[in-house]
């Protein structure tokens, strides 16, 4: 297990470099210039091409990456443009809340993806199976942003339940309370997609579990179905669900932009909105390279947890 381990870390090193190559230049294609963007259009060409000298935008690129890269790596990810203060302590704070919203969305996914693809496997062509698939065939196909607005419309303005946006009542003392009320419409927007996912997959996968001979020896001896299904099958079923879900929470990173964007979350993804529409690079930079280290990391601690669930992956 332990060279396992070094050599999937070995693995992570030059995805994680060429994720930072990627998210440099990425911006660096951007057309326009930062300076110009700080100063304004108005602002004299000496002002901006002292700005360019003092940030080093007037050196080749190669340079510029080396200098960025060794910044990033002591965790000075520069200053934002708009705000004035460091990107690096402006991603961490907001990253703490988009954590939150991504953890609740899993938990719901998990949760609710589970139970109905676990009944609907044990109850193969029945009414609730064919309901629960046409309804995760729906919720993997609708976009996330319009389920956010279909909740927002139902729950929040005609029935009153929920807030429509934020993460605390701004007249109210705060609290988990408050944290979990403001949290139920996002994560369901946010998972919806996932759940689905995760349904449809556990019940494949414990149907063809359910058919083998260790199993069908496990209903001989006598053991009720709920051990049957829950402590023979459902173990060696949760293989590829716990894959698909290290991926999904990757994508859930990258989708909570629009949720974000939606209900006025305050996390990375309302930040990068925002840093995109004030052509603020730096903070762009950090933000998606703050999403991107984190999926490259959540796949490595699923790489891990498949391993310890079947041994097998260590010797391959």
């Amino acid at each position: 297990m332990g060279r396992y381990v070094v050599h999937r870390l070995l693995l992570a090193v030059p995805v994680l470099l060429g994720i930072s190559v990627v998210v440099f230049l990425m911006l660096k294609l951007v057309p326009g210039d930062p300076a110009v963007a700080l100063l304004g259009p108005q602002a004299e060409p000496r002002d901006i091409e002292m700005l360019r000298r003092a940030w080093g935008l007037d050196r080749p690129v190669h340079e510029q990456y080396l200098t960025w890269l060794g910044h990033a790596l002591r965790g000075n990810l520069g200053l934002s443009l708009e705000q004035r203060v460091p990107v690096a302590d402006l991603v961490l704070t907001r990253f703490k809340n988009t954590a939150i919203l991504t953890l609740a969305s899993v938990l719901f996914s998990l949760a609710l993806g589970l139970t109905a693809g676990i009944v609907s496997a044990t109850r193969p062509r029945s009414l609730f199976d064919r309901l629960t698939m046409v309804a995760a065939l729906f919720a993997n196909s609708m976009p996330a942003f319009w389920l956010g607005l279909v909740l927002i419309f139902v729950f929040s303005l005609r029935l009153g339940w929920f807030p429509v946006s934020g993460m605390y009542s701004i007249r109210g003392e705060g609290g988990l309370a408050d944290l979990l009320h403001h949290l139920v419409l996002p994560a369901i927007t946010l998972g919806g997609a996932t759940t689905a996912i995760v349904a449809r997959l556990t019940r494949s996968s414990m149907l063809e579990v359910i058919r083998q001979d260790y199993v069908r020896t496990a209903r001989a001896k006598g053991l009720v179905e709920r051990r049957v299904v829950l402590g023979h099958a459902l173990r060696n079923a949760l293989l590829p669900v716990v894959t698909v879900v290290g991926l999904q929470v990757g994508f859930l990173l990258g989708g909570a932009v629009l949720t974000e964007t939606v209900f006025s979350w305050p996390g990375v993804g309302l930040q990068l909105y925002r840093a995109i529409s004030t052509r603020d690079i730096p903070l762009i930079q950090g933000s998606v390279l703050l999403i991107a280290v984190t999926f490259v990391v959540i796949n490595l601690v699923v790489d891990l947890l498949y391993a310890l669930l079947d041994p097998r992956i260590r010797y391959a």
